[in-house]
């Protein structure tokens, strides 16, 4: 597949723009805003292309011949509105006018209850939430993963998922970025991902046997 990945020089985006282009069944297309980023999606092994999700005009030449999206970008907290809901929305308007019928959302977990997330994080949780569900009306097949909290150990390719781990028993619960960007890529073209919104943490089973049954926990 032709894939594209919107906010490819975050954090997790950089790990799915590299593990894509790694893959021999996919073709990365990393999508940043500025053009000092391009050198570094490059050197990831994928080819930059040029868009800014809060400008929904900016998005049709990333969009245009791709065969799937990863959405990773994320405002860092500065523009939660503008960006990981205004700017998701975009993207899945772009996906539907280009025809590109894959779709995987990274979110959050606490994103099925912001108001019972941790005060700080309550507005961005509400803004995922609207995202995913735009994303979720939409025509695309779509996954959505919400991941617990990020860090930067490396990865382990083992996880847990489930359609709700718990927010409170779970706080404090983590996962590898690496991780998470293992499974969205894995995601991709597993059909018992398509449809379905699961939570994810680290765990003891290997990604491609739990997205076998994403909503189990």
């Amino acid at each position: 597949m032709d894939v594209l990945v919107v906010g490819a020089h975050g954090a997790v985006g950089q790990h799915v723009t590299r593990l894509l282009a790694e893959h021999e069944d996919h073709t990365a297309y990393g999508m940043v805003r500025k053009p000092a980023y391009e050198d570094d999606i490059e050197a990831l092994g994928a080819t930059a292309v040029r868009g800014d999700v809060v400008d929904r005009s900016s998005l049709d030449d990333a969009f245009e011949g791709r065969d799937a999206v990863i959405f990773a970008a994320g405002s860092s907290g500065e523009d939660v509105w503008g960006v990981d809901c205004e700017g998701a929305k975009h993207c899945v308007d772009a996906a539907a006018a280009h025809g590109v019928r894959r779709f995987v959302m990274l979110s959050s977990m606490g994103a099925d209850a912001p108001t019972e997330g941790p005060e700080e994080l309550q507005e961005y949780l509400a803004a995922k939430a609207e995202a995913d569900d735009y994303l979720r009306d939409s025509d695309l097949t779509w996954t959505v993963v919400r991941p617990g909290a990020l860090t930067d150990e490396p990865g382990t390719g083992e996880v847990r998922t489930g359609p709700d781990l718990d927010w409170e028993a779970e706080s404090g619960a983590s996962i590898p970025r690496e991780d998470v960007a293992a499974t969205l890529v894995t995601a991709l073209p597993t059909a018992s991902t398509h449809g379905v919104t699961f939570e994810l943490l680290s765990g003891e089973t290997p990604i491609e046997r739990a997205l076998r049954n994403p909503l189990s926990a």
